[in-house]
């Protein structure tokens, strides 16, 4: 299919291509064309379907109308399903979105950075991984419009929309508690990132003022290892602490690991081990039992995120910046 010009406009509607130029770059009322000459190019543009070239709108106006989604993994069901509602938010408001995924890999994450200024995005929206704190200053130096979601480095003044991970886990683990467990895990890996740190210090917490906290019930699984490694490492670690009556994983795939490490051991769920995890997954629902989850409050992230990256975009000299806090939901099924 041909790619329509304003050369094919301008010869559509009998007009010269400067004429078909001003109007569609909304030039026409101030060179002076009439509104009846006006109306007629948009009218033949809408009719031919003509859609202007990203790269020479970007150039005109030095906006793309594009964001940047820097996340983890966009394979992840929480990932995914936070990049679609973040989606439909950009297009509500006529903006595109380039994903890209990071795989916990600082390097990557630096590059992809690099190669989302090179395309002009007028924003981004990021997932940071360890060390990346220096990379995102950098954009705050170069006055970019940046939003970071469900992390964030403590001490850097940056907008960021997070999910209370504290509030959610410490009320994840009274629930528990409150069910008559005394014996109760904490998967984690070793990522020293500030959502995870604040999940595991909810759970202590609640832990230790029930006066059932025990350091040796807490597995810190390498960040990097594969599924394989993650199921042979929970099943190792149950196998050492028979005595656990329940788990709390804090990550949806290291849940899904320690399901399938229960099921090579033959545990029952509830009956042996009750379960929660962090980050719905659909395998979550379909699993005999259905599994207890702490789900992440996605849309309101996803609202929020682009609402505070769009003030940033219209004016970034007033801007100021605000550390969105978002609930968590339990949602209790048959694995407690």
């Amino acid at each position: 299919m041909k790619k329509i010009t304003i050369k094919d406009i301008a010869t559509e509607a009998q007009v010269s291509i400067s004429t078909v130029s001003f109007v569609i770059n909304d030039k026409g009322e101030k060179m002076g064309i009439s509104p009846a000459v006006i109306k007629k190019v948009q009218q033949v543009a809408e009719k031919l379907n003509y859609r202007p070239s990203m790269i020479a709108t970007s150039l005109r106006t030095g906006k793309t109308r594009s964001i940047g989604l820097i996340v983890e993994d966009i394979s992840n069901q929480f990932f995914a399903d936070l990049a679609r509602v973040i989606e439909d938010e950009a297009k509500s408001i006529d903006y595109r979105v380039f994903y890209c995924s990071t795989g916990g890999d600082d390097g990557r994450s630096q590059e992809l950075i690099h190669s989302l200024l090179q395309a002009n995005v007028d924003g981004f929206i990021i997932t940071p991984t360890e060390n990346l704190e220096d990379s995102i200053d950098l954009l705050l130096k170069l006055k970019k419009p940046v939003v970071l979601i469900d992390r964030y480095f403590p001490g850097q003044r940056v907008s960021h929309v997070v999910m209370d991970n504290y509030e959610a886990s410490n009320t994840a683990t009274k629930f528990i508690i409150d069910k008559g467990r005394k014996n109760i895990a904490v998967v984690n890996n070793e990522s020293e990132m500030i959502q995870m740190k604040l999940r595991e210090d909810g759970c202590r917490d609640a832990l230790k003022e029930a006066g059932i906290y025990n350091e040796s019930l807490v597995l810190h699984m390498d960040y990097y290892s594969n599924e394989e490694t993650r199921i042979a490492t929970i099943a190792g670690f149950l196998e050492k602490n028979p005595n656990i009556d329940a788990v709390l994983f804090l990550t949806n795939y290291m849940g899904l690991a320690g399901l399938q490490a229960f099921k090579q051991m033959k545990i029952r769920i509830p009956e042996d081990i009750a379960v929660i995890s962090f980050d719905d997954h659909d395998s979550f629902k379909l699993h005999t039992p259905a599994i207890s989850v702490i789900a992440q409050p996605i849309e309101d992230i996803a609202v929020k995120s682009i609402q505070l990256l769009m003030s940033q975009m219209t004016d970034m000299e007033k801007f100021q910046v605000e550390k969105s806090l978002k609930k968590g939901k339990l949602i209790v099924r048959e694995s407690i």
